[in-house]
């Protein structure tokens, strides 16, 4: 059965109309390579280019600051292994989180597997957060790069992200070498702010399809004198930095999908969804025992809630939800295939069986306080019959 009630946004997003419509030309009369210099090539790149402005403005950056990708997992890559590549020192550091999408977390251990750089985790505390003080503890002489992600994917927490820029924008001051600074920041760009002269940041990166965008595309702001080289070749594109044939119609989606993220009309949608969320906190809580919140109550997404319930199969769980026509999920999309309990739970102290009981729920502008009742009106029986069948 098809789900028909959507409250797996953090996984994807649907396209907006506005996007799509801004799209479908670049599939038709639009149709030209952008490198090209006739006029076919020349009015696809001016696509491109408007999306590059069009970032360019929500972040607060220079155009040329701004490199399309394939997506924001390609994005982290680049920002890693670039500054890795272009670094000077020898077998450099890097700094990230335990609670890091997979994008960041499986790279740094492939560049620290083949020796050419040191990985430091940063541990965070029951709640999710990373503590600024426990950055400032890893930091070595041969520190060239800190990655810590804006807002959680799975429990929704926000990161200081400010507070860690301010801290490595006065050492730098004191150093041969600089360290810069990456933000994942795909879960904020929605709800939080993303100018990057006012988180510090170096280098961030987004994804079309957490905004309603298409999937497929991404982007990473590099700051002017960054030291980053490819890691990619065949082409000059991107400044050098990202060499293909650029993917026009879902580059100008993206811009369209940034630019309505900017509007009063999705601030309006965001407090909805904050107080829809909270609703739904409060009728899961008051109607199943034994239920908690993971994260941080206060510093999360307005969109995200992250549940375990004692002595159920997370997954069970999201299996007949998706029978009753609603979809969740029971953490990261990129790592439902795997059997192993979250780590980003389990780097909160949860014990495996508490993490393997957990579903992540994530609203969006499409859902409704209707969608919400029935949520509420359904779970608590599907977790009363996984209690009743589970081992005793």
């Amino acid at each position: 059965m098809v789900s028909k009630i959507y409250f797996d946004h953090a996984a994807t997003t649907p396209v907006d109309g506005a996007v799509l419509k801004v799209m479908l030309p670049y599939f038709g009369d639009k149709f030209g390579n952008p490198s090209s210099l006739h006029g076919f090539g020349q009015e696809a790149a001016g696509g491109t280019e408007t999306a590059r402005e069009q970032v360019a403005q929500f972040l607060g950056c220079q155009p040329a600051e701004v490199i399309f990708t394939a997506g924001a997992s390609e994005a982290d890559n680049l920002a890693i292994q670039g500054i890795v590549r272009g670094s000077k020192v020898d077998c450099p550091q890097i700094i990230t989180s335990t609670i890091e999408h997979p994008a960041i977390l499986e790279v740094c251990r492939a560049l620290a597997k083949e020796g050419k750089a040191t990985v430091d985790f940063v541990k965070v505390n029951r709640l999710g957060l990373v503590e600024v003080k426990e950055v400032e503890k890893l930091i070595t002489d041969k520190t060239v790069l800190v990655s810590i992600m804006y807002a959680n994917n799975e429990i929704g927490t926000i990161q200081p992200i400010a507070e860690i820029g301010k801290l490595i924008k006065q050492l730098n001051l004191k150093r041969q070498n600089k360290i810069y600074f990456h933000t994942d920041a795909v879960q904020a760009v929605n709800y939080l702010n993303c100018r990057v002269d006012e988180l510090g940041v170096d280098m961030l990166s987004l994804s079309g399809h957490k905004i309603y965008g298409p999937k497929g595309v991404g982007v990473l702001f590099v700051r002017a004198k960054t030291l980053i080289k490819p890691i990619q070749f065949g082409g000059h594109q991107e400044y050098g930095l990202r060499p293909g044939t650029e993917n026009s119609a879902a580059i100008v989606g993206l811009g369209k999908a940034i630019e309505l993220v900017n509007s009063a009309k999705r601030s309006a949608e965001n407090k909805k969804i904050k107080k829809m969320r909270d609703e739904l906190l409060a009728g899961i809580l008051k109607n199943i025992p034994d239920a908690k919140l993971n994260g941080d109550p206060v510093k999360r997404l307005p969109n995200n809630l992250n549940i375990s319930f004692k002595n159920i199969e997370g997954e069970s769980a999201m299996l007949m939800l998706d029978l009753a026509g609603i979809a969740v999920s029971t953490g990261s999309a990129c790592a439902s295939g795997s059997l192993e309990p979250s780590h980003v739970l389990l780097a909160l102290g949860l014990k495996h069986l508490d993490a393997h009981g957990s579903l992540r729920i994530s609203l969006g502008k499409g859902n409704t306080a209707t969608e919400v009742k029935k949520l509420v009106a359904v779970l608590p029986g599907i977790i009363k019959k996984l209690r009743q069948i589970a081992p005793k």
